[in-house]
């Protein structure tokens, strides 16, 4: 592409900001007519007239007698008929009657053809043409012709047709008799007939009344034609069928015009005595006719009020016949909201009316609009007047007329006999006495106008001139309208100035009308300007050809691009004639076709100013006037010089240099004599001339939406989706815009390429501000930095305007060269808006062709809502703009390469990239055309051909990854299981949109550094979304593209696997650092833990550390036990519960690696973790999991981490050691929890405790007792819930507290406790343990107690397993409960505990008897030795038995039958002789002690046979 065309959008919102600034100011110049006449009551003149030496202001284009058959039908009546006249300008007939015939002809050319119609049997009274309502005649009847005459009403069909070329859309009108559609008219004389553009027909009797003709098709009983007496009561319609009008004698006030206000929906009426009625037509034009007021004497309220007052300039004469109304015509809103009719009077003066009882006066024009409908009418008063004419303007500069040779009582007033007034232009027929018949043609003065919006210096003078001409530079031959300021008041700069041209005439002047523009220009200026709301339009069913005349009223400056000259047609007594209103810039035209000398061309721009001559030479120049020939290429070349040449439009300067001077203000007016305390550059006309032409052009898009909903279905609601939407602008209206913007465009580049005006000075500067017309300010200096900053003038970065009293600071001054320089590239960059603008007119005008609606359809509610909000000025300038145009452009292209695709991808893209390159560059062709071969490969069934075009698309698309739409083409990819581009693409993307890396960049701003984060997120999340669906985790319309059938097919499990790894590789091998965190944290998401552990990079441990807040821990070959303790340390921190997965997965990971100590290190510390957020926390059981996860891990270290030498076994013996007590510790945490949950389930059992409840006040005190301990136990639950304990908290903060000796004893045994001297601490806990059993179950339960117990901590040293103690405590618990007969205890039963508590150890329960039966002090009782001496018995008999089974491989059990019966000698000799000694030894020695007891032999007897069988059993070989 050539640069010269490349847009930078940097440089197009700039210039956005320029033209957007422009425009709101000429919007708040612009004036209500009420506050332009307000203003000029104080100005000292008025009116002013154009230069002698001009092309003249108004000329006649063409005169044409009347049609011969006419005058000759006139002669034949003797000149006596009864004859009428008038145009339709709507048909571009023009029409006359002569008695009963109708003639019509066209006006603006004579064709040869004038047909009559003579269908009337009376002479016709009066004539109107309205238009047809809808449904009633059939479709060629466009318009009814209405004729009245004394006897009746008659309806005419009129028919227009045009050429079959188009070129003539008024050339054959034929007259349709409707015989149906005639009526009578009850005797009543029409006056003057008049409609609405709604169909209504009203008229006007010479009776006072006003009619109206209703007309229907008839069916039923239903007449087709009626007529309605609107303004009479009951008795006044009796009396006119009663008493015929010859018999009534009143005074009658006829009406004799009827004018109607559309927009407003008023009719107003004036009668014969000058008196105006004011009638309203309802809402919408189609209520009843209602009178609301009426004034009789409207000239003498203004007197009467105002008659002291006097308008500046307005001379006072004698008036020696009576003033008179000469016409009435209602003000459209877009010329008053306030003002709503004008009357003009017969002595020239204008009297503007009001049917508002207060008026506004107090708004500027602008975005505010006019609400017509928003005051009913009410009254009718004279708000303004508007003095007369002068008389004898024409002949020279107003007040210079000559009135020498006139005599001192001649009237000098004028004498107006006829008016007429449309859209700010004023006709009066002056038939004065002392002058021959003119035409005195009044309009805008559009210098004036010129005036206000542009800023032109005076010097010294404090008003303005009759003509402007009084203009000085200050210091310099060359002036600029943008460095110069109108030192005026505001009040005369507001005033309405208006000037005078005079028309000689013969005859007199019967009836004026406008020519309308032709309907293809009409519809396009409607189209363009009927939606702003500050032009006022109100089209309530006007024509368009109506409703676009009323943009004359605006003025010729800001409309006469678009708008053709005004032309009018004027019917006289003697012929036609038709006057053409020439404008500023026919006028400019018409000076440089004649060459005119150069001082000529200099008043010109003084006059207008240089900023809108040189919009004027620039519209020629490049063409874009509208125009009735073509511009030849002499006055467009002329017309460029001039708009090139410094001594015209000046020359870029500095002002304001602390010197007392008119600034303009951040709102866009002046603020007058501040004292500025710095140099503002201020660039020439020819830049303000070039703002000026193109915020003209782009006025009726600017800020108004692109898209427009339209339909029957209600208002637009985005979620419901309805309404057709389309474009707001017609594609002819954006086709004509389109052309305009590029030959202005065109001609600007035309003029930079051949280095013409200031091109031409900064060309060489290329060194000062790097590349002028290209630059960036990359690369420039500070000075050039400085330009650059300051390219649009007074514009800051943000749009609002810079300089003024508020900005003090002092800023160095501009070199002439970098002035010019800065005014170049300011220019270039509207330059580049133009083009801009342009292309996308261009791209609305290819959407419309395709129906935007269609290519919407799959939009979501957000982006219709988005697509019909969206302003021309964002479509244009910003970034939200360019995304919804590619997503236009998107639809587009799906259009034409989808499945039902109406072509291939060059067919459009050739138009797009010829029309809109900046909406659609090359990049964006690459992109559709890999696209195509995405389609192709979706229908394809060979596998080969679908991979290689999925393949060829890949590469197409890798090389233009910034046009990659991603959401799209990512899906039709994974429709076809090419998972490489799926993966590749994003990243790619990514990279583009992040070059400098700045998501990366910690040291960068917040904003930037999350922007950036942002947009790269947005391209990983569709990598994310290809896993999601491979996952079965979303619908199969994930990414919004159709799912094709050939491509897409189920997938099963073994597959989804495979292109899930597939992924994952993929992914892991890119280098992008954050999308490997996004990947993982993804894979964690959708529970693909094992593919992220499988196939995760090297980084994965990091972010596996960092995400859980996991310190690196590093295997290191020196490890000792010491260290592995130290790093172990700070366990049981904090961690989150939603990081905990992380430290489970990094333990997996080391698992898999076989890192075997680093899993055991993260495994404990999850078993350790504690709870940030106090939810959420791991249960004890979990915990012993980790733990024993971590044990294992251990055990396994030794083998598998590679450690080698005695620090490996030193290193895994104290790790495991660590591991395994933690282990045990939580064990003895499980046991107490659960003994403390079944104590907590008891006491809420217990009635006491249900019955209250924990909250309630108990009503005794064990009650408050049971509440408050079960209080405490749901504490210690929930307390060692939280965390791990160690072994001193379990035991002295919840085992002993809640007596859980059992706990108590394992502990200390646990804790190789070995206590004081005599080890009381462990006594005294086996004795609570004991007590306890005992009264819980008595000598049962403690003998099961001590054998579950004892079993545990037996082997041990005696301090652990005190059997003394308990042996002792347990017999004298057996024989208390025995004697008391509580329980029922067995002979056997304590000394079988004590056995099982020493694991059948035998010596030491014996030893322990043996030790306690010598000491007589602590069994004194006798019963009590016999106790103990049973339980020997039962302890020897239990020894010889193990020894016996022992030596025999058989059980005890077995054991005891063979030694409770006869067996041989040589089985008695297996004994071991030492250990029988022993047992019978003591056995003896036992039968000696139960032989001294005190007891009887009854009691003692069975012990001592017990004893002496056991010996005898021993001794005796043969038998027991």
């Amino acid at each position: 592409m050539p640069r010269e065309n490349d847009i930078v959008l940097r440089d197009v919102t700039n210039a956005g900001l320029v033209v957007s600034d422009r425009i709101g100011r000429d919007l708040t110049a612009q004036l209500d007519l009420e506050e332009a006449l307000e203003a000029s009551r104080y100005a000292s003149h008025p009116y002013s007239t154009h230069p002698r030496e001009w092309p003249p202001l108004v000329e006649v284009a063409n005169t044409w007698e009347l049609p011969p058959v006419l005058i000759e039908r006139y002669n034949a009546a003797g000149g006596e008929g009864n004859a009428l006249c008038g145009i339709f300008s709507e048909i571009r007939r023009a029409w006359a009657t002569v008695d009963n015939s109708l003639f019509l002809w066209r006006f603006d050319k004579w064709d040869g053809q004038c047909p009559e119609y003579n269908g009337e049997e009376q002479a016709i009274c009066a004539v109107g043409l309205v238009k047809a309502k809808p449904s009633i005649f059939v479709e060629a009847i466009q318009y009814l012709l209405v004729l009245a005459t004394p006897v009746e009403l008659s309806l005419v069909g009129v028919c227009c047709s045009g050429r079959d070329d188009g070129s003539d859309p008024y050339a054959e009108v034929s007259l349709q008799p409707l015989p149906e559609y005639t009526i009578s008219s009850d005797g009543v004389t029409m006056t003057c007939i008049t409609s609405t553009d709604k169909g209504r027909i009203f008229l006007a009797g010479r009776d006072g009344h006003i009619y109206e003709l209703h007309y229907t098709t008839g069916a039923g009983w239903q007449k087709r034609c009626r007529k309605v007496c609107l303004t009479a009561g009951l008795g006044s319609v009796i009396s006119r069928w009663v008493v015929p009008n010859v018999f009534k004698f009143g005074a009658v006030d006829p009406i004799i015009e009827m004018v109607v206000d559309n927009e407003r929906h008023i009719l107003y009426a004036r009668t014969e005595d000058m008196k105006i009625q004011v009638f309203t037509l309802g809402p919408y034009g189609e209520g009843p006719l209602k009178n609301v007021a009426e004034e009789k004497n409207v000239i003498n309220q203004w007197d009467a009020h105002y008659g002291g007052r006097q308008s500046a300039g307005s001379r006072v004469a004698t008036r020696q016949a009576k003033t008179s109304i000469v016409c009435i015509s209602p003000l459209s809103t877009l010329e008053s909201k306030w003002l709503h009719l004008v009357a003009v009077l017969s002595d020239g003066r204008r009297l503007y009316l009001s049917t508002s009882p207060s008026s506004g006066g107090s708004g500027l024009g602008g975005l505010g609009g006019f609400n017509s409908n928003g005051q009913r009418p009410s009254c009718l008063k004279v708000v303004m007047t508007r003095p007369s004419t002068p008389l004898g303007v024409g002949g020279g500069a107003f007040g210079s007329i000559s009135l020498a040779g006139r005599s001192q009582n001649e009237d000098l007033s004028v004498k107006i006999e006829s008016a007429y007034y449309s859209s700010g232009t004023l006709v009066l027929s002056d038939s004065s006495p002392s002058t021959t018949s003119s035409l005195l043609i009044v309009n805008r003065d559009s210098s004036t106008l010129s005036s206000s919006s542009t800023n032109i210096a005076t010097s010294g003078s404090s008003s303005l001139s009759t003509s402007l001409t009084n203009i000085a530079t200050s210091g310099s031959s060359s002036l600029s309208s943008s460095s110069t300021n109108i030192a005026t008041s505001g009040r005369s700069s507001r005033a309405l100035r208006e000037s005078v041209s005079s028309l000689p005439v013969e005859g007199r002047m019967l009836f004026v009308a406008d020519i309308l523009p032709l309907p293809n220009t009409a519809a396009t200026l409607l189209s363009l300007y009927l939606q702003l709301e500050f032009f006022g339009f109100n089209n309530s069913g006007e024509s368009c050809e109506k409703a676009s005349a009323k943009l004359w009223a605006k003025g010729d400056l800001s409309m006469h691009h678009v708008l053709p000259r005004k032309r009018i047609v004027i019917f006289s007594t003697v012929g036609m004639m038709e006057v053409v209103f020439n404008r500023p810039v026919d006028i400019l035209r018409r000076l440089l076709e004649s060459n005119s000398p150069r001082p000529m061309l200099e008043d010109f721009f003084n006059r207008f100013g240089a900023g809108e001559a040189a919009a004027m030479c620039l519209m020629l120049a490049a063409r874009i006037v509208h125009t009735d020939n073509m511009i030849s290429n002499v006055v467009a070349e002329k017309a460029a010089e001039a708009f090139e040449d410094p001594r015209l439009v000046g020359i870029p300067q500095l002002e304001g240099s602390g010197a007392l001077s008119n600034t303009r203000t951040a709102a866009g007016g002046f603020s007058m004599g501040q004292v500025v305390q710095e140099a503002e550059p201020v660039f020439s006309g020819a830049h303000e001339g070039l703002c000026l032409c193109s915020s003209r052009l782009l006025l009726p898009l600017w800020e108004l939406p692109i898209m427009v909903t339209k339909g029957d279905l209600g208002p637009f609601d985005p979620m419901l989706g309805n309404g057709v939407v389309v474009c707001r602008l017609p594609i002819d209206a954006m086709h004509a815009l389109e052309d305009k913007t590029r030959s202005l465009e065109k001609f600007l580049r035309s003029r930079r390429n051949q280095r013409r005006g200031l091109y031409g000075c900064v060309a060489g500067l290329g060194d000062l501000t790097g590349s002028i017309l290209y630059g960036t300010g990359s690369d420039l200096s500070a000075g050039g930095q400085s330009m650059i900053r300051n390219l649009l003038g007074s514009y800051s970065r943000n749009g609002s305007l810079e300089g003024g009293a508020s900005n003090k600071r002092q800023r160095l001054p501009y070199s002439p060269a970098e002035l010019a320089a800065m005014e170049v590239r300011a220019m270039e960059c509207i330059r580049q808006l133009l083009l801009r603008c342009a292309e996308a007119l261009f791209l609305l005008q290819l959407l419309s062709q395709h129906h935007v609606t269609r290519l919407v359809q799959h939009f979501d509610a957000n982006s219709r809502q988005a697509l019909v909000q969206l302003t021309f000025h964002q479509l244009v300038c910003s970034e939200e703009g360019d995304r919804i145009a590619t997503r236009l452009i998107s639809s587009l292209m799906e259009y034409y390469t989808g499945p039902d695709g109406r072509g291939t991808v060059d067919d459009i893209s050739t138009r797009l990239r010829d029309g809109c390159p900046s909406y659609f560059k090359e990049s964006d062709y690459k992109f559709y055309l890999a696209v195509e071969c995405l389609e192709r490969a979706a229908v394809t069934s060979d596998t080969e051909e679908r991979e290689n075009l999925a393949r060829e698309a890949f590469n197409s698309l890798s090389k233009v990854p910034e046009s990659v739409d991603l959401q799209t083409v990512c899906k039709r990819f994974s429709d076809l299981r090419f998972y490489e581009a799926v993966v590749h693409l994003p990243l790619q993307k990514a990279q583009v949109l992040d070059p400098a890396g700045d998501a990366f960049n910690e040291q960068i701003d917040a904003g930037i550094r999350e922007h950036a984060l942002f947009q790269r997120e947005q391209c990983y999340e569709i990598v994310i979304s290809a896993l999601r669906a491979l996952k079965g985790e979303t619908s199969q319309k994930e990414f919004g593209s159709p799912i094709r059938p050939l491509a897409q097919s189920v997938l099963d499990l073994v597959s989804r696997k495979k292109y899930i790894c597939q992924i994952v590789q993929l992914g892991v091998q890119s280098p992008d650092r954050l999308f490997h965190k996004y990947l993982y944290q993804a894979l964690i998401d959708l529970g693909l833990e094992n593919e992220l552990l499988e196939y995760g990079g090297p980084d994965l441990v990091p972010f596996l550390q960092s995400t859980g807040h996991e310190p690196m821990l590093e295997a290191q070959a020196g490890y000792t036990a010491a260290s592995a303790t130290s790093r172990l340390g700070h366990s049981g921190a904090r961690i989150p519960s939603n990081q905990a997965k992380y430290f489970e997965l990094l333990a997996r990971y080391y698992v898999l690696k076989r890192q075997h100590v680093l899993a055991a290190h993260i495994l404990l510390r999850l078993a350790e973790r504690r709870s940030a957020d106090g939810e959420d926390v791991p249960s004890l059981e979990k915990r012993r999991q980790y733990l024993s996860n971590a044990v294992l891990q251990a055990k396994s270290a030794s083998t598998s981490d590679g450690l080698v030498g005695p620090s490996r076994s030193t290193f895994d013996d104290g790790l495991l050691d660590l591991l395994e007590g933690k282990l045990s510790v939580l064990r003895f945490q499980i046991k107490i929890k659960e003994e403390l949950e079944a104590m907590a389930l008891k006491l809420e059992s217990c009635p006491s405790t249900s019955e209250s409840g924990i909250s309630d006040l108990p009503p005794d005190g064990s009650q408050a007792a049971d509440v408050n301990i079960l209080r405490s136990i749901r504490d210690k639950v929930k307390e060692l819930s939280l965390d791990l304990k160690s072994i001193t908290q379990l035991y002295n903060e919840y085992a002993v507290p809640f007596e859980l000796w059992e706990i108590c004893l394992e502990m200390l045994y646990f804790a190789n406790y070995s206590g004081d001297a005599d080890s009381s601490i462990v006594r005294e806990t086996w004795a609570r343990l004991i007590d306890q059993a005992l009264s819980r179950g008595g000598v049962a339960e403690a003998c099961a107690v001590l054998k579950r117990v004892g079993s545990h901590v037996y082997p041990g040293d005696g301090a652990v397993l005190p059997l003394d103690t308990l042996c002792l405590h347990l017999e004298k618990a057996a024989l208390e409960r025995l004697a008391s007969g509580v329980e029922s205890v067995g002979d056997e039963d304590v000394a079988r505990a004590l056995l099982a508590a020493c694991k059948g150890a035998i010596e030491p329960v014996l030893n322990t008897y043996d030790q306690l039966l010598s000491n007589g002090a602590i069994l004194p009782s006798p019963n009590l030795r016999l106790r103990f001496l049973r339980s020997v018995l039962v302890v020897l008999r239990e020894w010889a038995m193990s020894l016996f089974a022992q030596r025999m491989n058989i059980s005890t059990t077995g054991a005891s039958l063979i030694l409770g019966a006869s067996f041989s000698p040589e089985q008695a000799t297996i004994f071991n002789q030492g250990v029988r000694d022993k047992i019978t030894s003591a056995a003896n020695r036992y039968m000696t002690e139960v032989r001294r007891l005190p007891l009887p032999q009854s009691q003692t007897e069975a012990v001592y046979r017990g004893f002496r069988e056991l010996e005898e059993s021993l001794l005796s070989p043969l038998s027991f």
